[in-house]
């Protein structure tokens, strides 16, 4: 039996902070007593970490990353082995990513394809989500079969017609599917008819930039898309989850549903909260760097952004990490902004973006933990094993520094991209020591991981549900 303490930090979970100590023991937590009390003296273990002054939280989990995903021709730069390195790195202990159904494939063949990905491979656990591209009457059944295994979420397209694009009426036999076996349809929300229409009148006016992205993906057309997602939800009598909200618009439809008593939910990213269409401005090409999409918005968006996560109309904060390279993948643009790849890095900022948001005053230090660690774990169906410090649960655990600064550059990050979104920008709190499933992963800055500890997780039904 492996036993480790942690001694004399502020244990922060969605619910409480109380100065504790933490004992963990073959892999989960065992008790946690106040700090300086007998209960807490009695602890043994061959390990004691000191986190006096730090915050002990627990590893974060994102909902929405991209590890090696097919794109545009090329494929996302970071594999599973330094995607999930990436992450621990900034505090985050689990992913789900999305295993992709190829339009004449099967569901089961995309997840096979994305297990081997991964297997072997992670630093910290994932699970997956399927991508369902080709809704048919063996696509139906399948997804019966992959909620009994643990894959409970199916996300769909609005957008990328003759991609992932599907239909109303394929949307709405998914959504009566999901209403039946459980499972929770992900939705990007974002009228991919009509934005091809305006993507093929800019580039005839010659309009070619990397801006134009954002201006032909218009907020209106995220907001109406997210309005008819809201409804064929209904329809079928199916919870919906809304992911990378980037438009207040947008937040005003998952307000007004949620007003009305609708199970749904919304997501939204750093980008959107950190980031605006000044940078998609930026001279020369690199405005590529921070083609995504929804793309980012003009900066006047992001008050609705916080707010939205203040009044619980926004409940997760994932990355929806998708990196490119600028040289060389989103290069492929130069002269089309419509062929630079979708996509930008972040799974190792989000952590600490969002401890920056809780000293800029956005938000509070447990919604903190709330949005990026509990909320999600129990939307996705693994909650208390992850996104809390409780008995019982996985010892997914961060040594958090809340007073150390540090400034985030491609440089310094552990992403395999050549450039940083956020490079510059100064941020206070940095993650110091990492457990995954009690296991050192970051010890003190330094990477004491191994590709393959991570494992499968498989996951019950969205909890928000039950």
């Amino acid at each position: 039996m492996s036993r480790t303490v942690i001694r004399g930090g502020l244990v922060i979970t969605a619910a409480d902070e109380i100065h504790a100590d933490v004992l963990i023991e073959d892999g989960r937590i065992a008790a946690l007593a106040a700090s300086g009390t007998p209960a807490a003296e009695a602890f043994t273990a061959e390990r004691t970490v000191d986190a006096t002054g730090k915050y002990v939280i627990p590893g974060g989990v994102d909902g929405h990353t991209h590890m090696e995903m097919p794109f545009g021709g090329t494929y996302a730069a970071d594999t599973f082995e330094t995607g999930t390195r990436a992450a621990a790195w900034g505090g985050t202990t689990t992913i789900v990513d999305f295993a992709i159904q190829t339009v004449g494939g099967s569901l089961r063949e995309g997840l096979d394809a994305w297990h081997a990905k991964a297997e072997g491979n992670c630093a910290i656990d994932y699970g997956f989500h399927m991508i369902v591209s080709d809704v048919n009457q063996e696509t139906l059944k399948e997804m019966d079969l992959l909620v009994e295994e643990g894959v409970t979420s199916f996300k769909q397209f609005m957008a990328y017609p003759g991609v992932f694009y599907s239909d109303d009426g394929q949307i709405l036999r998914a959504m009566q599917r999901a209403a039946d076996n459980g499972g929770l349809i992900m939705m990007h929300a974002e009228n991919g008819i009509a934005i091809d229409v305006l993507v093929e009148q800019a580039l005839a006016r010659g309009e070619t930039d990397p801006r134009y992205h954002g201006e032909v993906r218009r907020a209106l057309l995220e907001a109406e898309a997210t309005h008819r997602a809201i409804r064929l939800a209904q329809v079928a009598g199916a919870p919906l989850y809304v992911v990378h909200v980037s438009a207040q618009e947008a937040v005003a439809e998952l307000a007004r549903a949620r007003d009305d008593g609708l199970s749904v939910f919304g997501e939204t990213c750093p980008q959107y909260l950190f980031l605006s269409t000044d940078n998609l401005a930026e001279p020369g090409f690199e405005g590529a760097k921070y083609v995504c999409s929804t793309p980012l918005r003009p900066k006047e968006h992001q008050a609705a952004l916080w707010k939205g996560l203040r009044t619980n109309d926004l409940q997760v904060v994932s990355t929806d990490h998708c990196p490119f390279c600028f040289t060389g993948q989103k290069e492929l643009g130069r002269g089309d902004f419509s062929k630079i790849p979708n996509g930008m890095p972040g799974v190792e900022n989000r952590m600490d973006l969002l401890h920056q948001a809780v000293v800029d005053g956005h938000i509070s230090r447990r919604r903190w933990i709330e949005i990026a660690c509990a909320t999600p774990a129990r939307m996705f169906g693994m909650y208390p094993k992850k996104g809390t410090i409780a008995p019982g649960a996985d010892a997914d655990v961060v040594i958090y520094d809340p007073h150390a600064e540090q400034v985030i550059s491609a440089e310094t990050h552990h992403m395999n991209v050549d450039y940083s979104a956020y490079e510059g920008r100064r941020i206070t709190g940095r993650v110091e020591t990492v457990l995954s499933r009690g296991e050192l992963v970051i010890t003190e800055r330094e990477y004491t991981g191994r590709a393959g500890h991570g494992v499968y997780t498989p996951r019950s039904t969205c909890q928000y549900l039950d």
